[in-house]
Formats: structure tokens, C-alpha cells, sequence
């Protein structure tokens, strides 16, 4: 039996889903030779760990525990203090990550997972690099912030894994990979990338108002609290650019050319979210399905897609054959289609559900098994 010592970082809809996952395989990763043994989790506020990270876990009970009150909106620290694990806050957090990697990495390993959402823990992932420690990430903003910062974070390629930063549970980053390595040059990749978004475009290409769409898709769930999060484009950028570095691209955000679906006017520094739901919404109407009618004409659909090719990388709304793959799209499903030498006519499809906190929890999961053979007997 290989055990896995495990710290989360990020307790929102993916970071809880993952830790129900772990309690809820254990059966199954009995049967495979590995434990999971979870020694801390933390939230952007405070950090629970066990009080011996080399012998002790927070068993079952406890992270069932940990998931109930993070669904409440309460914090870690109402959990208190007990012999077994203890609680630091802010600063005290990132010295005690870094504390547990060292003792850890060298020795047993640790996965050290990212599952929040957020620029401040790209500190401690370049502190852990380093020690021995493996990582793995759902949260998208370590890998797009600068080339140096991207340049440590896979400096020890075989200890990191980010399957979930693009496409959720979709198996994305492991075939565009295994295209590379084999010498086969991708030249050109076209993708649906946000759920939201897919939604949205399948909706409105059926005559339906995008105002209307886009509160259905915030009823549904679909989109963030504040829908402009998801139209402005910025989570598909950040997708895109994952992708045109794992090509080998040194391009940074600010080189990729994003489409907002909506003007800077109605931004979230000019206007708040429920003005922009109640009337701004309505001003984007007519635009939008003068283009639908018009790709229509076409024989086209509209999509919005990222596209990485020659020396173009960017984000927004393209007419395309409703015979493609990305074309016959419908729903929240993302899709992707990868060009090279060998899929050159005929493009590499990977089609699937591309969000979801389940569905992102499990590909999170598959790649911590991903690096078992790294962990010792």
C-alpha cells in the first residue's frame, strides 16, 4: 500500500467535492494500493493541520466535517483547536505549508493541492517546488501569471499535474501532451472552453434574447454571481494561454486578444452587477442576433472560442460550419480540436462536460493518482 500524504489549499465547490471524493473511494483506492492520508486543508484565511504531519491525518469524519461547515460559509477556525491538529491564520499558514512540505517532500512526498482560486498562493507553490513536493492544480492563475513565475512552477515537470485548469475532468493536457512527445507538432487548436459560454452561444443561436439566456444560465448555476465574470472572456484567455505555453509559447496574458461580450461601460467598475442584469443585459440583445442572424445566412453558427495558431492566439465569438464538431456543440459541453501532423485533416475531438465541481474534483483526483509511482512503498 502506497500512502499519498495530502494538503489542500482552497475549500470552496471544487476543494470540497474533491475531499468527498477521497472519503468516498477509499474502497476503490484500497483495491488499487494507495491511501490518501489528507494531513491539512486551508481556506484563504486560516490553515487546519494535524499536530504530527509525519504520522497523523484528519480522518473521514473530519473532513466530512471540514465540507458541511464551508458549505455553511463558516470558517475553518470554528472547528477549533483539539491535540490532534491545530489552527493558524494568515501568515502563520504559508510558514506551516512550507514547514510540512520540508519535512515531508524529501521523505514521504506530499501533494500539495491547489483548489482555490486565487493569485496568493503562487508563493508558497515556487517555495515547494523545490523540496521534493508534487503539485497539483485546479486553479488556473499560478500557471498564467508571469514566464518566471510559470518557468518554476514546471521546473520539475514530472511532480506537477493541472488536467482541471483546462476543460474540468476532460483529458486535455495529458493528449495534447502526448501529441508533443511523440514529435507530432500541433499547429493549430480550436476550442470551446467554457461551459457558460457554450450554453449561452447554443441558446441564442435558437433566437432565444442573450439577456434572457444569460439570467436562465445564472438560475441554472452556470454562471459566477456576477455573469461578467464568465462573458468578458478572461477565464477562456486563461485557459488559452495554459494551452499556448504547454506548446511552448513565452506569451503572457496580456498578449492574448480577448472579446468581451460587453462594453467597458457596463464593466464592474461602472456599473454594478444587478444594473447590469436588470437593463444592460437588453442593450446587448439586438447586436448580438443581428450576428446570429447573419452567420445563419452563412450556413454558419457562432461560437466562442479560443484560437492558438502561427503567431495568433486569442478569445471571442467565430463563425463557424454547423457540420464541425465545434458547430454541433450544444449545452455546457466543451469541446476542443487539435491540429498537427498526423490529426491535420481530420482534427483530435475531445468532447465532454468542461465544468462542474464534481466533475473538476474528479479530474483533480485522477491526477493525484496520476503521480503515484513518485510516492514510496
Amino acid at each position: 500500500m502506497k500512502t499519498i500524504p495530502l494538503l489542500l489549499m482552497g475549500c470552496g465547490g471544487v476543494g470540497r467535492q474533491l475531499l468527498q471524493h477521497i472519503v468516498s473511494c477509499r474502497s476503490l483506492h484500497a483495491k488499487l494500493g494507495v491511501y490518501l492520508r489528507v494531513v491539512g486543508v486551508c481556506d484563504s484565511k486560516s490553515l487546519i493541520v494535524v499536530s504530527d504531519e509525519l504520522s497523523m491525518e484528519l480522518d473521514d469524519e473530519f473532513l466530512l466535517e471540514v465540507c458541511r461547515v464551508k458549505l455553511n460559509g463558516s470558517s475553518l477556525l470554528t472547528l477549533c483547536n483539539s491535540g490532534q491538529f491545530q489552527a493558524l491564520t494568515n501568515s502563520g499558514s504559508t510558514r506551516k505549508v512550507v514547514d510540512i512540505a520540508a519535512v515531508l517532500g524529501k521523505s514521504l512526498g506530499l501533494a500539495l493541492v491547489d483548489c482555490s482560486a486565487s493569485s496568493e498562493t503562487i508563493g508558497v507553490l515556487k517555495q515547494v517546488v523545490d523540496l521534493g513536493c508534487c503539485i497539483v492544480l485546479a486553479n488556473k492563475k499560478p500557471l498564467t501569471s508571469t514566464m518566471e513565475d510559470y518557468d518554476k512552477l514546471v521546473s520539475h515537470p514530472r511532480r506537477i499535474r493541472h488536467e482541471s485548469t483546462v476543460g474540468a475532468g476532460l483529458p486535455v493536457i495529458v493528449s495534447i501532451n502526448r501529441v508533443i512527445s511523440s514529435g507530432d507538432a500541433v499547429h493549430r487548436i480550436v476550442g470551446s472552453l467554457s461551459g457558460t459560454l457554450g450554453y449561452v452561444m447554443s441558446e441564442v443561436e435558437d433566437g432565444k434574447p442573450l439577456s434572457q439566456v444569460v439570467k436562465v444560465a445564472k438560475s441554472l448555476g452556470f454562471t459566477e454571481p456576477d455573469p461578467r465574470d464568465d462573458l468578458s472572456g478572461m477565464d477562456v484567455a486563461r485557459k488559452a494561454l495554459i494551452l499556448a505555453r504547454l506548446l511552448g509559447w513565452r506569451i503572457n496574458l496580456d498578449s492574448i486578444k480577448i472579446e468581451s461580450l460587453f462594453p467597458k461601460e457596463m464593466g464592474p467598475n461602472a456599473m454594478s452587477a444587478e444594473d447590469f442584469l436588470d437593463s444592460g443585459l437588453l442593450l446587448l440583445d439586438k447586436d448580438i442576433q443581428e450576428r446570429v442572424t447573419k452567420a445563419s445566412l452563412n450556413g454558419n453558427v457562432l461560437r466562442y472560442v479560443c484560437v492558438i495558431e502561427g503567431s495568433r492566439c486569442e478569445v471571442g465569438i467565430q463563425e463557424l460550419p454547423k457540420d464541425s464538431p465545434l458547430g454541433r456543440l450544444r449545452g455546457s459541453d466543451n469541446v476542443l480540436e487539435i491540429y498537427s501532423r498526423c490529426y491535420n485533416e481530420q482534427p483530435l475531438v475531445i468532447q465532454g462536460a468542461g465544468a462542474g465541481n464534481d466533475t473538476t474534483a474528479a479530474g483533480v483526483l485522477a491526477d493525484i493518482l496520476d503521480i503515484l509511482a513518485l510516492f514510496p512503498e
